[in-house]
């Protein structure tokens, strides 16, 4: 995204800082990129603040927000006047709706999200998937988070596929995150890694 033009992006779910953070990645490519993280969960927001800086140019700040609240997520976002919302932007849900269940509406989540964004915004997407498990693995490890405080719901590729609906999916479309345009020949297995990735451009 990044590379398209894209200097400003919301990042919602972020969990504990890692290598290779989206302000990382976004600043190596124009220093002047800011960046909002969202989590719900203190104890990241701890590590993050403490972690996560930015460019002399680019700024980068961490919010407390949930995903399953997006009207007031998006409220939140907003107010820490880093970005620019008639702007296009860089909404990344990454390794995070498979934590929403169906009752929580992550289809309508999704598209408020989306609606809040300007044309030429791109959506960043990976999600976990059961598709490539055995049934007695995946009731075993969804009967582990059914205890948690949130659910793990792998989505098949089709239902995946639907929270692209109405935008432009980039080559090569809904894939195993390998295989989303690898810079090098993925390894073996890599069809079969259990999360599926996509990036999309809103019209």
């Amino acid at each position: 995204m990044a590379d398209l033009g894209i200097d400003q992006f919301l990042d919602i779910g972020t969990g504990i800082p890692t290598a290779g953070n989206t302000h990382e990645i976004a600043q190596a490519v124009d220093p002047g990129a800011r960046i909002v993280y969202v989590d719900n969960d203190p104890i990241v927001l701890s590590h993050a603040r403490a972690l996560m800086g930015g460019t002399a140019v680019g700024r980068t700040t961490v919010i407390q927000a949930d995903l399953r609240d997006p009207v007031r997520l998006l409220a939140d976002a907003e107010s820490e006047k880093l970005l620019d919302f008639d702007r296009p932007m860089g909404l990344v849900l990454a390794a995070v709706l498979h934590f929403v269940s169906d009752e929580n509406g992550p289809h309508a989540i999704v598209r408020t999200l989306l609606d809040a964004l300007a044309p030429g915004s791109h959506l960043i997407l990976s999600h976990g998937t059961a598709d490539f498990i055995p049934a007695e693995v995946r009731d075993r490890v969804t009967g582990v988070y059914s205890k948690a405080t949130a659910p793990l719901v792998g989505r098949t590729r089709e239902q995946v596929r639907s929270f692209l609906d109405g935008l432009e999916v980039l080559d090569p479309g809904v894939v195993t995150v390998p295989l989303w345009r690898p810079g090098s020949a993925p390894a073996a297995g890599a069809d079969r890694v259990s999360m599926y990735g996509a990036v999309a451009r809103k019209p």
